[in-house]
Order: C-alpha cells, then sequence, then structure tokens
C-alpha cells in the first residue's frame, strides 16, 4: 500500500512529449475561459456567495400542490404554474411521468403528479389525463406505488391504514441499544421520519377541500386490495410479520406513553426547525414538520407554523409559464466550486474569490454539536452543512471539498483555523472500514433497509467511495502527521471499493463518470503515486468512455443497469468536464483524448459563456431520485478548461511516465487531431 504521507515519485512534474499549442486555439481557449469566468461572476450574490437552482423530479412540485390542498388553502396562481410544470414534464412516449429527464416511467411519480393535476383542476378525461392513467393502470396502478406516495394516498383517505407501514411515534422512546433506534437511520430519514411518526400515529387527514379522489388508479378498489406490501427476503418477512402485531398491539399502548412519545417527537423536530431553512433543510422534512404542527394544535398564524410555511414557500422558483419547487438549496457546494473555477482560472480579480472564502468561513459550524456527536461525543465541530443553514447536520463532502479548495488557495493562510477545524472534524467522523458518509459515522445498519417502511432503499448513508476520494484529497494535500493512520485507511478503503472495470461508483454524481473522476482526482491531490497499475486501470476506463463528439456522457439509468456504465445517450459539459479532469490528474494531460474533451467543451460553449445540457447531474437516492445541479454546467467545464489551460502554459504535467501512453488514437475518433 503506498504511504500517501511520505513524499512519491508523482510529485514529480513529467514535460509533455506532444508538439506546441497551435496560438489561435490557446486564444480560442483563453476566450472560452474569460467568458466562462464573466458568466459565472454574475451568478454571484452581493455579500459573496453562489446558490444555483437544483431541481429534481415532478414528485416536489407535485407535492407541493398536494400540501395546499392538505392544509386547505391553495394559492391559486402558484397551482397554476405548478399545472403547467407538470404538464411540461409528462413524457409524450410513455405517457407517464420519469425521475429525471429522458427517463423511464415510474409509478410513484406519475401517481403524484396524476394527483395534483386533478387536484389543481385538470379534467380527468382529457387526452394527457386519460393517457396517463392507462400508463398507471398499466403498472399496476397506484396500490404498487411506493410507501412515501401510500402514505400520501392515506392522508387524503384515498387508501386504507393497513396500507402503509406500522410506524408510531413510541419509537422515538426506543433506548439506542434496540434494533431500530433513529441513530441508526441517515439524517435524512431521521428528519422525515420523526414528524411522521406523529402523523401516522394520530392519523392525519387532509383537508380536501374539494373532496377529489383518484379511485380510477386502482386495479382493485383499495379496500379490497391485499398486496400493498411486497417482500422477496426472508428478513422483509419476519419485519412484515413484526408490523402486523404491531397493529394489533396499538390499541394497548396507555395515553401517557404516546402523549410522552408525541411530546417528545414534537420537541426533537421543533429543536431543528433551523428557522426559515426549515427542518433538516430539505422539502419532505419540512412538510411533515409544517403538517405535524398544524395536526397538533398549532394555529396557522403561531410563529413556529409561520416559519416553517415561510421556509417551503423559499424552495419555490417561478417563472414566467411555470413555477416547479426545489428539493433544497445548494449555496456552500455552490460556493466552494465557483470558488475553485475561478481561482483555477486565473482570470479573476481577487475581491470575488476573498468575497467567497469569506462568506464559506462565516458558514462553518462551530458551536453545535449535531446528531453525528451521538456516535462522537468528543469530538468538536467544525464541518459546513450543504444549505444556508443546518447546523444539526454538517456533510462531510461539502466540509471536505470547502476545506480543500481552501487550502489550496492563495489565500489559505488567512483561514488557517477554518481548515484545521475541518480536518479535526472530518478525521473523526471516519466510518470503521476506513471510508466516509455524508452526514454520520457507520451508519450502516444494512438489515434495517428491510422495514416494511424503507422500499426506498434508502434509509441508511453508509460510507461512498465520491465521499472518502473527496476527503483523501483533502487530508492528503494538508499531510498533517496526526491523520496519516487515517489517510491510509481511507486509500485501503477506495482501493477495496474499485470495480474489476477500474471504475468507481458515484453515490453523489452521476455516476461512475463523476465517481470515477472525483476519486483520480482526490488520489492526485493527496499525492499518491498515479502510475500505478490500478490507477491506471481507472484512467483506461474513462478513455474507453469517449464519445465520437470527443465529450463523455452516462445515463442515471446506470444506477439500474451497471452494465451500462460511462456509457449515455448524449454527452454532456459537466460529465466531460469531470472526465477531463480525472485524465489529467492520473497524467494524461497532453493525450488526445483530453484534448478532444478540451474541444468539445469549447464547441458547446454558448455565447453567454455558458453550457446548456438538458441531462440531470446526480441521485438524491439512487433508483428513487434525482437532481439536476444547474450550476454544474459552469463550474465544472470552467474547471477543466482552466486547469488544462494551466497545464499546457506550464507544459508541467502531474503524475508520473509517460504522458498519455496509455491512449489507443483509434479508441479516440472524436474531435480534430493535435496541432
Amino acid at each position: 500500500m503506498t504511504d500517501v504521507s511520505l513524499p512519491s515519485e508523482c510529485e514529480t512534474r513529467v514535460a509533455s512529449p506532444t508538439a506546441p499549442q497551435n496560438p489561435e486555439r490557446l486564444s480560442r481557449l483563453d476566450r472560452a475561459i474569460r467568458s466562462a469566468v464573466r458568466a459565472l461572476l454574475s451568478h454571484q450574490h452581493p455579500d459573496g456567495h453562489w446558490c444555483f437552482e437544483l431541481e429534481a423530479d415532478c414528485t416536489i412540485p407535485a407535492e407541493y400542490i398536494l400540501l395546499m390542498h392538505y392544509v386547505g388553502v391553495v394559492d391559486e396562481p402558484l397551482q397554476d404554474k405548478l399545472r403547467d410544470y407538470l404538464r411540461q414534464h409528462q413524457d409524450p412516449i410513455h405517457d407517464g411521468w420519469p425521475l429525471y429527464a429522458g427517463g423511464g416511467f415510474d409509478l410513484s411519480c406519475s401517481v403524484k403528479s396524476y394527483y395534483a393535476l386533478k387536484l389543481a383542476g385538470e379534467d380527468p378525461e382529457s387526452p394527457a389525463m386519460t393517457r396517463a392513467r392507462a400508463a398507471i393502470l398499466k403498472a399496476g396502478g397506484a396500490a404498487h406505488s411506493n410507501v412515501f406516495t401510500r402514505i400520501t394516498l392515506y392522508f387524503f383517505r384515498q387508501l386504507p391504514r393497513r396500507a402503509i407501514p406500522f410506524i408510531p411515534v413510541e419509537i422515538i422512546l426506543l433506548p439506542r441499544w434496540f434494533p431500530f433506534h433513529l441513530s441508526k437511520v441517515s439524517y435524512w430519514s431521521r428528519t422525515v421520519m420523526v414528524p411522521l411518526l406523529i402523523l401516522c400515529s394520530l392519523r392525519a387527514c387532509a383537508a380536501n377541500p374539494r373532496k377529489t379522489g383518484i379511485r380510477e388508479l386502482f386495479v382493485v378498489p383499495p379496500e379490497e386490495e391485499h398486496h400493498y406490501f411486497r417482500v422477496s427476503t426472508r428478513l422483509g418477512r419476519f419485519f412484515l410479520w413484526l408490523d402486523r402485531i404491531g397493529r394489533g398491539l396499538e390499541p394497548f399502548v396507555p395515553r401517557f406513553v404516546r402523549q410522552r412519545a408525541i411530546d417528545q417527537a414534537c420537541r426533537w423536530f421543533c429543536e431543528r426547525l433551523n428557522g426559515e431553512s426549515g427542518l433538516g433543510a430539505i422539502f419532505p422534512a419540512m412538510v411533515n414538520a409544517y403538517e405535524a404542527l398544524l395536526l397538533l394544535g398549532y394555529d396557522r398564524e403561531h410563529p413556529l407554523c409561520q416559519t416553517a410555511q415561510k421556509a417551503l414557500e423559499r424552495l419555490v422558483v417561478e417563472r414566467e409559464g411555470h413555477a416547479y419547487c426545489q428539493p433544497c438549496v445548494s449555496p456552500v457546494w455552490d460556493t466552494a466550486l465557483a470558488v475553485l473555477a475561478l481561482e483555477e482560472s486565473g482570470n479573476c480579480e481577487e475581491e470575488p474569490i476573498r468575497k467567497g472564502l469569506d462568506w464559506l468561513r462565516r458558514e462553518q459550524v462551530t458551536d453545535v454539536y449535531g446528531d453525528w456527536a451521538i456516535q462522537r461525543p468528543q469530538l468538536a465541530p467544525g464541518g459546513w452543512a450543504f444549505q444556508y443553514a443546518n447546523p444539526h447536520y454538517p456533510d462531510l463532502d461539502d466540509t471536505a471539498v470547502v476545506g480543500w479548495i481552501i487550502d489550496r488557495s492563495k489565500f489559505r493562510m488567512d483561514y488557517i483555523e477554518c481548515i484545521e477545524k475541518s480536518a479535526d472534524w472530518t478525521v473523526g467522523m471516519q466510518s470503521r472500514n476506513g471510508g466516509f458518509a455524508s452526514f454520520d459515522a457507520d451508519n450502516t445498519h444494512y438489515y434495517l433497509n428491510e422495514i416494511p417502511f424503507a422500499d426506498h432503499g434508502a434509509l441508511l448513508d453508509p460510507p461512498t467511495s465520491d465521499v472518502s476520494a473527496h476527503v483523501l484529497g483533502f487530508l492528503g494535500r494538508l499531510r498533517r502527521e496526526q491523520d496519516r493512520e487515517s489517510v491510509d485507511r481511507c486509500l485501503r478503503f477506495l482501493r477495496s471499493e474499485q470495480e474489476t472495470t477500474g471504475a468507481w461508483f458515484g453515490r453523489w454524481g452521476t455516476n461512475y463518470l463523476y465517481g470515477t473522476a472525483h476519486v483520480l482526482i482526490g488520489l492526485e491531490e493527496a499525492r499518491i503515486d498515479m502510475s500505478a497499475d490500478w490507477i491506471q486501470k481507472a484512467a483506461r476506463w474513462l478513455f474507453d468512455r469517449q464519445r465520437e463528439d470527443g465529450g463523455w456522457g452516462e445515463g442515471n439509468d446506470t444506477y439500474f443497469h451497471p452494465e451500462r456504465a460511462g456509457r449515455g445517450a448524449n454527452s454532456t459539459s459537466f460529465q466531460t468536464a469531470w472526465a477531463v479532469l480525472g485524465l489529467m490528474a492520473a497524467g494524461h494531460a497532453a493525450s488526445l483524448s483530453v484534448r478532444h474533451g478540451i474541444d468539445y467543451l469549447m464547441q458547446t460553449q454558448t455565447r453567454q459563456g455558458t453550457w446548456s445540457d438538458r441531462d440531470f447531474t446526480a441521485p438524491g437516492f439512487p433508483r428513487v431520485f434525482y437532481l439536476k445541479y444547474h450550476g454544474y454546467s459552469l463550474y465544472f467545464p470552467l474547471w477543466a478548461l482552466s486547469r488544462y489551460r494551466m497545464l499546457e502554459t506550464t507544459r508541467e504535467i502531474p503524475g508520473q511516465g509517460a504522458v498519455g501512453s496509455l491512449l489507443d488514437p483509434s479508441r479516440n475518433s472524436g474531435g480534430a487531431e493535435p496541432d
């Protein structure tokens, strides 16, 4: 195993064997960089931060309409715009709604979208609704939708209580040693579940002022359906048996025990309401918290309800012809990557960069011991959250990336305290297997994915390659003696996670292109010997996935079909940037592949200096929920172009061995030959 805390041959610089660049091409590259810098700076807020839109599938805007009808107060103009958004995103081929642009039919998303449209006044006999209804029934009907969709339908009394899991509020009282405890599930599951326990235990019922129903979406009448839960494992059947026993025992729960549980659950989520950033700063938890407050008797004018409502309203993006609701916002992530791209460009004045770094310093969480402290009670806080405010749930991915970007900045000496605190907290959050998760350590109780509530398979937050690679890059760059063992363990974890193809799975970005490129970047930042066979195997995998047009692209369908890894219907700017950055980190900046990738980025840049991609960029939860980070099509291409320009200028390539030696030109027909 390479010891990353010691100097290695990869720290040397190798001159490129290719001829000098054509001056005209370099001039075009400089213009592309300057144009992208101007575009990125135009999005900076006066206080120094960036926050691009974060778009999800139609489930979220549909749920916003459902929320208004649950409460019984409908903002008609906003509803009309949300309805238009849902109309625009109905797929013309399969007639339903997908989880991402160009995706296949998704039953649960389609059921919610159909119901939301009907609540908003859409004629169920219109051609579009008729086609959607036929697609839903063909897929088995609303009874086969996922747990969260069925819970929503239960609140609207469209199906019986036995159609949803038994999740009594008394769960909040269970001790930590019990097989199920809130600390054993992920932060997003925790914040969604606690107010939901109240809603389900008190049998919440939507106002539904128009008494709109969707019985037409059931193949079998919902009260006659007996197959709401589909389990395929022995453990799953055991948990379903426990579920039925629990239902039978519920009437015998003493009232004082239930009231104590309700009070504790209410205190728990009210403590984490997080002002106008909302519970957990994520939409599903915020909706449940608002509805739970109302169910517990809080008036809509109560400050807690008002704050919870404003948190939801802040997620809405309104346009001239439509509106949608974001699942959350990403200012810390966007700001860090924007600062990185600008500083890498060398075409930006100091002030915007300093303002961005100063904003990030103010956002560091140093005074709140969040839920992570249950596992690490002696560890001092020092991380960053993903959103504007979410102090109970700092994000290890954000923390590693922000710390790394600040440390590589020429202004790093002004932020040493930030860097040290974040590094200490990050090291303390390492899991036993050597990897790093997003929000917790050792959140690996995999048996819980078999409970009836967890049919989405996203209940936990285990360590992942992409987060671990970011941590490795950050800690490896710092080269602190006290982190030596942690870095070595992280490196062993990454080696164990490498696929037989040479690629790495991408948990927080689509998909193997993201995982592979970001691991390579992290390895290079940690000064690992990039000529090692296992690393060059990953580079070969990237070479093999380049498309005819010189770019790279991978679809979200690879989360369902890993055999399609690295391949998609089209190239994208952000995935091309990832691949180019990964190959440059592996020592191939002068290769034909990288040059063709850079040509692709220059050719597809708009006159405004941006790039336009229809594709979704990342999973929220693989196979369940996907996201489109609107900033990815700007700061990642700018970073790639700038990195390439710097390497071409210095003619010094990170890595070891002959640059481009792995490249077989016959595999790369996209783009032009080198000048």
